[in-house]
């Protein structure tokens, strides 16, 4: 395998024995899944821009725990697959946006995504189904805000104020508060109409937030504005460090690699309980194997 040309790894796990082979290219890792003589290799040494990762997260907004890394990969395929289309997933605005990709590089492209703790898996029964993780949900609330206001900008644009605001009431209600702390940070006054039409159909914290914020941008009325300005998306990925956990069955303190820490996270397993040595013994035992203590190796 090492004439691929990869550094091919594998972490130990409580149902699988580790595996290491070495190659030219240590800009790429792999992932070799053993389970029952089964072996599955995953090249992951990818890299998505800040537009691919605002891409996904908008995709994945419309399936949040209704459906898993397929259904998602399908939305960005643009596929016409009958239950992307009876869920009206062709609608989403980021529906086709891998379509020259193949289905099976869009998954790794979510699997990165869920390696680098924008998303995650939730089992619902027995069914994987793709969640945000807090800073990929704190990511896209912002997109949505901006996609929101820009909505509003095009109303405006064609003389459009009277609006059936109803379509904001079940939102998100953190999501809901940035959009009013968006519009009172821009000054936005040309917004108080949508505003206004909002607040009477509102919960009452709902409406005593929109109240505030129609009063602090006519406050503001004559400052400098930064209507129709709308900001970009920025962010950073976090860069993950080993974790020193401590083995329950030896006692022995073991590094959790990086690495090892996004296989586990993808797969939605816990953190190793066992360091690696005690994982192959107990690795071995399942296939009636006792592996001699180290002290008695040192003995003979």
């Amino acid at each position: 395998m090492s004439g691929l040309g990869v550094e091919f790894w594998y972490p130990h796990s409580e149902d699988s024995k580790g595996l290491h082979f070495t190659g030219v290219d240590s800009s790429l890792y792999c992932l070799i899944e053993r389970y029952s003589g089964v072996v599955e290799v995953r090249i992951l040494g990818i890299q998505l821009t800040n537009e691919e990762i605002l891409a996904i997260l908008r995709a994945a907004d419309e399936i949040i725990g209704q459906g898993g890394r397929t259904l998602l990969a399908k939305i960005l395929k643009g596929s016409r697959d009958k239950k992307v289309l009876e869920l009206g997933l062709d609608h989403c605005p980021t529906y086709g946006y891998f379509r020259a990709q193949t289905l099976e590089h869009i998954v790794e492209k979510v699997d990165w995504m869920i390696h680098h703790d924008f998303l995650e898996i939730q089992f619902s029964g027995k069914l994987p189904m793709i969640k945000f993780t807090e800073r990929g949900w704190t990511i896209e609330r912002s997109q949505i805000v901006e996609e929101l206001l820009q909505e509003w900008d095009a109303w405006l644009r064609k003389g459009v104020t009277a609006v059936d605001m109803s379509y904001l009431k079940e939102r998100n209600r953190g999501m809901v508060l940035e959009l009013l702390e968006t519009v009172k940070r821009k000054r936005a006054s040309q917004y108080v109409p949508f505003l206004e039409q909002w607040e009477k159909i509102e919960v009452k914290k709902v409406r005593e937030a929109i109240r505030e914020t129609i009063a602090a941008v006519r406050r503001e009325d004559g400052s400098p504005s930064l209507d129709g300005k709308h900001e970009q998306t920025e962010f950073t990925i976090p860069r993950l460090e080993p974790e020193l956990l401590k083995c329950q069955e030896c006692g022995e303190r073991f590094k959790f690699e990086v690495e090892e820490q996004k296989f586990y996270k993808s797969k939605c397993f816990a953190p190793p309980k066992r360091c690696p040595k005690c994982r192959e013994k107990k690795w071995f035992r399942k296939m009636g194997i006792e592996l001699p203590d180290d002290d008695l190796e040192e003995e003979s």
